[in-house]
């Protein structure tokens, strides 16, 4: 009998997340549906999506992680490099493995950011995680949930997926249609420099005789001399001597032709939209949607950034307190120069604010009362 129905029963563990869109085809078969298949079509081809996944993860990495108490050995554990490891995954995969190392005595002595798309989960028989393991180089890894003393072997950090329980959900897959579009886009004004910059033009043999057509060897010694002479950059703008009969007819591309190149900026949007970059800050032209580069910024930083290094923090809290229970982390957001306007703001308002003592405005701020002080 099942206890937990809303758990789905696996016999055996299920294959990493390799999938985006279900059961939407791939058209063309231009469209990545396998997650090693999207990093490398966004994060390693792609300028919009690799931008603003840096933009929020070395921002992550970047934050002050205040420790309480501070002689705690876990500080000397968390790092910026860490979070901004972490940060990317959860933003690519959706899923952050970070592995525990202990040192002879059993205490933590590292944490190991292991590679999301290597682990699978592996559940009991009502769907709870017993067991990680872990793939690399023909060799697997198992690292139990839970030692026998009841402390964690990993910490599981996953983004929020409706549809399943136990693997969390990436931002990489919602941006692949749009990173599909911008990369053949990019693809095509490739292309065009490649022929001068403008379309191709085609030949019209006008024979003297009605009805006369070019022989097939006319025909293959014409297409490889315009391959030889006249196609590619490098003969770009030379001058095609042609045989009698035959008449170059340029072509043009119309406006609605044009219009992949406003379909190109669309799907850069799209793209810093999934990641949850404002489009400004990754320099595309047309965004009105912010007043400044100040405001951009600092809702960045309050939408994107700032839940991300929390869901990360507390995480990591969560994980370390089986060996320190009175371990706190907090993100100083004082050391933030993108909110220092807000904590400017907040400052001022608790000075007016003549209802108050001077220990409860400490207190709202963050800071000890007086009498507390040593």
């Amino acid at each position: 009998m099942r206890l937990f129905n809303w758990k789905t029963t696996r016999a055996t563990a299920r294959p990493a997340l390799t999938r985006a869109f279900g059961s939407i085809p791939a058209p063309h078969g231009d469209w990545p549906s396998g997650y090693e298949a999207q990093a490398r079509a966004a994060y390693l081809g792609n300028a919009v999506a690799q931008r603003a996944v840096r933009i929020v993860a070395e921002g992550a990495g970047s934050v002050t992680v205040d420790v309480t108490p501070e002689e705690n050995p876990a500080a000397a554990l968390i790092s910026g490099g860490l979070i901004e490891t972490v940060a990317t995954h959860l933003l690519l995969h959706g899923n952050a493995y970070i592995q525990i190392v202990g040192d002879a005595d059993g205490m933590p002595a590292m944490l190991f950011p292991l590679r999301p798309e290597r682990v699978t989960v592996e559940p009991d028989a009502i769907g709870w995680p017993v067991a990680y393991c872990y793939r690399a180089a023909g060799n697997a890894i198992r690292i139990p949930a839970t030692a026998p003393d009841g402390r964690p072997g990993l910490i599981h950090i996953r983004a929020t997926h409706p549809l399943d329980d136990h693997y969390g959900l990436g931002s990489l897959g919602a941006a692949s249609g749009p990173v599909a579009i911008h990369n053949a886009a990019t693809r095509w004004n490739k292309a065009l420099l490649d022929n001068a910059a403008r379309p191709s033009g085609a030949l019209v043999y006008e024979p003297g005789e009605p009805g006369a057509t070019l022989t097939a060897d006319q025909l293959e010694r014409l297409r490889a001399e315009m391959e030889a002479s006249f196609a590619g950059a490098g003969n770009a703008g030379r001058p095609m001597l042609l045989e009698g009969g035959l008449k170059w007819q340029a072509l043009s591309l119309t406006p609605a032709d044009m219009d992949f190149i406003n379909l190109k900026a669309a799907a850069a949007r799209e793209i810093a939209l999934a990641f949850g970059v404002p489009p400004m800050m990754l320099g595309l032209p047309g965004d009105n949607t912010y007043a400044n580069y100040s405001e951009a910024n600092r809702a960045l930083w309050r939408l994107t950034i700032l839940p991300l290094a929390n869901k990360i923090v507390a995480a990591l809290a969560v994980g370390l307190a089986a060996w320190w229970p009175d371990l706190k982390l907090a993100i100083d957001l004082d050391a933030i120069p993108a909110l220092a306007s807000d904590r400017a703001a907040l400052w001022a308002q608790l000075a007016d604010a003549d209802f108050l003592s001077d220990d409860e405005k400490r207190q709202m701020l963050g800071f000890a009362p007086k009498e507390a002080q040593p």
